[in-house]
């Protein structure tokens, strides 16, 4: 029965003396925070203003994933360096470290649907092919009507729309040039 007084008191000073260590961590880690939204929103301002000056009109969807690629690994950062300072670094490797095998694992499943899209960005900053153009690709041949990320749709002379992926599309295709025009 002694011993209860004293387990007591003991729990109670380690709880204490926890506290007082963590105080300042969670202070610089609000600090922190403070600062980092403060400079990925100024970071994140100017990549907007440089893209928007890059893909205008119907171009600004791969702005817009560039935009979102550059947000999700500037926050990530952010997150871990804010792990680091209250302490907790070594779950911040660990964490670091997990994300990145899923994001290989992920990459590896979605890795056609990261070949249109890149296929998407070439395709949507050529300027022989845009909507409207007459083109012919793997056998259909038709007018642009849109271009997206993954797909492109294509009216054939039939009246047919065509959706083809861009991964398709992109390493041969032609370009029908109108008569005059060159």
């Amino acid at each position: 029965m002694a011993q209860i007084p004293s387990l007591l008191a003991r729990s109670v000073t380690n709880f204490v003396d926890g506290v007082a260590v963590a105080i300042p961590r969670l202070l610089s880690g609000l600090i922190f925070l403070a600062l980092a939204y403060a400079t990925v929103r100024v970071v994140l301002s100017l990549v907007r203003t440089s893209i928007d000056r890059i893909y205008v009109g119907d171009r600004e969807l791969v702005g817009d994933l560039i935009t979102t690629l550059v947000a999700v690994f500037l926050w990530f950062g952010v997150a871990l360096t804010f792990l680091k300072v209250v302490g907790m670094g070594d779950i911040a490797a660990s964490l670091g470290t997990a994300v990145g095998f899923i994001a290989l694992g992920v990459s590896y499943a979605l890795s056609e649907m990261i070949e249109d899209t890149v296929a998407g960005v070439y395709l949507l900053r050529d300027p022989d092919f845009n909507v409207g153009y007459r083109v012919e690709a793997k056998g259909v041949a038709g007018t642009v009507a849109a271009i997206e990320l993954r797909k492109t749709r294509i009216d054939t002379d039939d009246g047919d729309r065509i959706v083809m992926a861009n991964r398709e599309i992109e390493p041969r295709w032609t370009h029908d040039v109108p008569d005059g025009e060159q």
